[in-house]
C-alpha cells in the first residue's frame, strides 16, 4: 500500500500486534521473569541469549548489538521491509484496516491517489446500481446462468457499465469528480469516453476494502472490444502485478488457515467463496507472479521453514500446464508449500459449482498435490518411458528444470520424485542434475526443451557407421563377423539371435540382410550382392576381412550369441522394471501382476543365458 498511513491506524496497529506473539515467529523465547522473555538474536550470531522482549512496553532490544524498537521496527529489520510495508503486514496479521490520508507519492498532485480511490468507489455503486437496469438483462442472464443470482450479485458487489459510453463519465463530472481524477483511475479514455461498456464488473479491492480498480467480461457480440476480459489501466492505485481479486475476502480466512487457493478467474473466486472455499483469490488480467506471491507470504506470516499452503487451480490442457511450469519455477519465492488441484474432467470451480455442487469445489481443493509432482508427472507424458532413451530425455529435461532452483532441500526432494516418477535409479537422475549445474543450470531457459520426435531416437541407417573400436558395440561387431566369416558354426536360426539384439542400425540391418539370404553357394557374394544400399554393402566387407581374436567352433559361436541376447534380456528387464515402479499396484492390480510376472520369465531367461555365456 503506497501512501501516507492515517497515524490513529498506525498506532492502533502498534496497540495491538503484541510483540511477543510477532517476536516468537522468529525467535525462541523463554520467560525471563519480570514480565519479559529472552532468546538468541536474530539479528547476530550469539550463544548466550542477550535479546530482551518487553510486551508491556512493546519494545524489544539486544544487550549484544544493540539493536531495539518496537514492532514495526523489529519487522522491517527482520523482513528487510519498508515501514509502509511492515505496518500492512501487521494490519493483515492483526486484522486493522488502514486508512490512507494522502500520498504525497513524487510526480503526483498532492490527494490524487485519495481523490482516485473515492471516484472508484462511487463508480463502483453506479455499476452496481446499473445491474438493475432493464439495459442489463443480458448481464443478468451471464450471471444466471452461471448460477449466481441476485443475493451473489449483491454479496460480490457485481456491476454493469452501460453501453451508452458517457453514463460513467456524466454520473462522477455531476458529483464533483474532474476529468483529471478520472483519467487517472482509469475509468475515461482520452476523449472523454466511459473505459468500461457494454461489460460486467467486478470491483477489483485491496485488504483494507478499498476499490483499486475493475474487471469486466464481454457479454456483446458487437463489442468493440475482442479481448473477453479487460482490466482498469495502470494508475496511481491499480497495479496489476500487485493486486488480486478476492483479497478483501479471503484476507482473514488467509491468514487463519494459512491458506490460499489461485484460481484463474472472478467467476471462480465467487464459485469457490459460495463453495467454503473462502481462501479463494485470482490474479487480474496477467499472470501470477513473484508480487503476488509475497502479498500471499505477508498475510500468512513467515514462521520459518515451509509455513502454509498456497494451491493453484489449473486447466488440464496445455496452457495450464505452462502456467504450472512458470509458477514452479518461481517456487522459491514461497515459503509455503505450493500445490495443484485440478480437476480430472476440466472443468473450472464455476462450471463444476454448476454441473456437480458445491461439495465437487471443495473435493477439487481436498484433491491437491504437491505442484512439483504435477510438474514432474507432465515431464514423464511428454516422453516414451518405456524406453531407454526417452526416460534418459525426460531425465535431462527435468534435470535442468530442477537444477535452477536454489534451495538444495527442494533440489534433493525433487530429484528423488523425478527418479521415482521416471522408474530410474535415483544416482543416474543426480548425474544429469549435476551436469547442468556445473554448466550453470537451466535458469536462462525460458522453456523447457520439447521432446525429440520418435524418429529421432532412431538414427537412419545411411547416416549411421558404426564406430569399430566402441566397446559398447564390441559384441555386436564380434558377433557379426563371426556369423559372416564362419556360418556353419551356427545353426539354421543363429542361435535364436534376432535382429532387436543389435541396438545399432548399421548393425541391426547387417544381420536382416544376412538373415534373409538362404545359406548355400557363394553366400557371402550373394549376402554383398542383396545390399539395400552403399553403406551396408561396405559394412559387410569391413566385417568380412576384419580379423578375430580365434579360431571359432560352434560351443565359442553360441557362447557369443549368448551374451549378445544376455544384453538384450538384460535391457529389457531395466526396461520393465522402470515400468513396474510406475504402475501402481492398487490402481492397476492385473497390470501390475501382468508386469511382474513377465519380470520373473525374464530374470529365468537372464540365468540361462548367463550360464552359457560363462561357459
Amino acid at each position: 500500500m503506497a501512501g501516507r498511513i492515517n497515524e490513529e491506524d498506525i498506532a492502533t496497529v502498534r496497540e495491538r500486534a503484541r510483540i511477543d506473539d510477532v517476536v516468537r515467529d522468529y525467535v525462541m523465547l523463554r520467560n525471563a521473569g519480570s514480565g519479559s522473555f529472552k532468546g538468541l538474536c536474530p539479528f547476530h550470531d550469539e550463544k548466550t541469549p542477550s535479546f530482551t522482549v518487553t510486551p508491556s512496553r512493546g519494545f524489544y532490544y539486544c544487550f549484544g548489538c544493540g539493536e531495539g524498537g518496537d514492532v514495526i521496527n523489529f519487522l522491517m529489520r527482520q523482513q528487510n521491509l519498508g515501514f509502509v510495508e511492515a505496518v500492512q503486514m501487521l494490519a493483515d496479521r492483526f486484522q486493522i484496516e488502514l486508512r490512507i490520508d494522502d500520498d504525497g507519492s513524487p510526480g503526483q498532485p498532492p490527494g490524487l491517489r485519495k481523490r482516485v480511490l473515492e471516484a472508484n468507489e462511487a463508480a463502483q455503486q453506479f455499476f452496481a446500481d446499473q445491474l438493475e437496469s432493464p439495459e442489463a438483462i443480458e448481464a443478468r442472464r451471464f450471471l444466471h446462468g452461471r448460477d449466481f443470482d441476485r443475493a451473489v450479485s449483491q454479496q460480490f458487489m457485481v456491476g454493469y457499465a452501460p453501453r451508452h459510453g458517457w453514463a460513467l463519465h456524466q454520473t462522477l463530472k455531476a458529483k464533483g469528480f474532474t476529468d483529471d481524477v478520472l483519467k487517472s483511475a482509469g475509468l475515461i479514455r482520452d476523449g472523454g469516453r466511459d473505459f468500461f461498456t457494454g461489460r460486467v464488473l467486478w470491483p477489483i479491492r485491496d485488504s483494507a476494502q478499498a476499490v483499486l480498480g475493475f474487471g469486466a467480461r464481454r457479454i456483446y457480440d458487437d463489442d468493440r472490444l475482442p479481448a473477453k476480459y479487460i482490466n482498469t489501466p495502470e494508475s496511481p492505485v491499480y497495479k496489476k502485478s500487485h493486486v488480486l481479486y478476492g483479497l478483501d475476502l479471503a484476507r482473514r480466512a488467509i491468514g487463519r488457515k494459512q491458506q490460499a487457493v489461485v484460481v484463474e478467474g472472478y467467476t471462480d473466486v465467487m464459485a469457490a467463496h459460495l463453495s467454503g472455499v473462502d481462501t479463494a483469490v485470482a490474479s487480474c488480467g496477467t499472470a501470477f507472479g513473484e508480487d503476488h506471491a509475497r502479498l500471499l507470504q505477508r498475510l500468512m506470516g513467515s514462521h520459518g521453514g515451509l509455513h502454509g499452503e498456497v494451491i493453484f487451480t489449473f486447466d488440464g490442457d496445455k496452457a495450464g500446464q505452462a502456467a504450472a511450469l512458470k509458477v514452479f519455477k518461481g517456487d522459491q519465492n514461497f515459503i509455503s508449500q505450493t500445490y495443484v488441484a485440478i480437476e480430472p474432467t476440466g472443468l473450472d470451480p464455476c462450471d463444476l459449482r454448476m454441473q456437480e455442487g458445491e461439495a465437487a469445489v471443495r473435493e477439487l481443493v481436498a484433491r491437491r498435490i504437491p505442484l512439483y509432482q504435477f510438474v514432474m508427472n507432465n515431464i514423464a507424458k511428454s516422453y516414451d518411458l518405456d524406453r531407454v532413451d526417452g526416460r534418459l530425455a525426460a531425465a535431462r529435461e527435468g534435470a535442468e528444470l530442477i537444477s535452477a532452483i536454489r534451495d538444495q532441500s527442494l533440489v534433493n526432494q525433487y530429484l528423488r520424485e523425478l527418479a521415482g516418477v521416471l522408474g530410474m535409479d535415483l544416482d543416474d537422475v543426480r548425474r544429469e542434475a549435476a551436469r547442468f549445474s556445473r554448466r550453470g543450470g537451466g535458469a536462462g531457459r525460458d522453456h523447457a526443451p520439447e521432446p525429440p520426435p520418435e524418429e529421432a531416437l532412431e538414427p537412419a541407417v545411411e547416416s549411421a557407421w558404426p564406430n569399430p573400436t566402441d566397446p559398447h558395440l564390441r559384441l555386436e561387431r564380434d558377433s557379426l563377423k563371426l556369423m559372416l566369416q564362419h556360418p556353419v558354426t551356427f545353426d539354421t536360426a543363429w542361435n535364436s539371435v534376432e535382429e532387436e539384439d543389435f541396438t545399432h542400425p548399421g548393425y541391426r540391418a547387417v544381420f536382416r540382410l544376412l538373415a534373409s539370404v538362404e545359406f548355400g553357394e557363394n553366400w557371402t557374394d550373394r549376402v554383398r550382392a542383396g545390399a539395400p544400399n552403399d553403406l551396408v554393402a561396405q559394412l559387410v566387407v569391413a566385417l568380412l576381412v576384419e580379423p578375430l581374436l580365434r579360431e571359432p567352433d560352434e560351443t565359442y559361436s553360441l557362447m557369443h550369441t549368448a551374451r549378445l541376447r544376455l544384453k538384450r534380456v538384460t535391457r529389457q528387464i531395466a526396461d520393465l522394471k522402470s515400468k513396474l515402479q510406475r504402475t501402481d499396484p492398487l490402481e492397476d492390480p492385473s497390470g501390475h501382476r501382468s508386469q511382474f510376472a513377465h519380470l520373473t520369465e525374464l530374470e529365468m531367461k537372464r540365468k540361462q543365458l548367463l550360464q552359457v555365456g560363462l561357459a
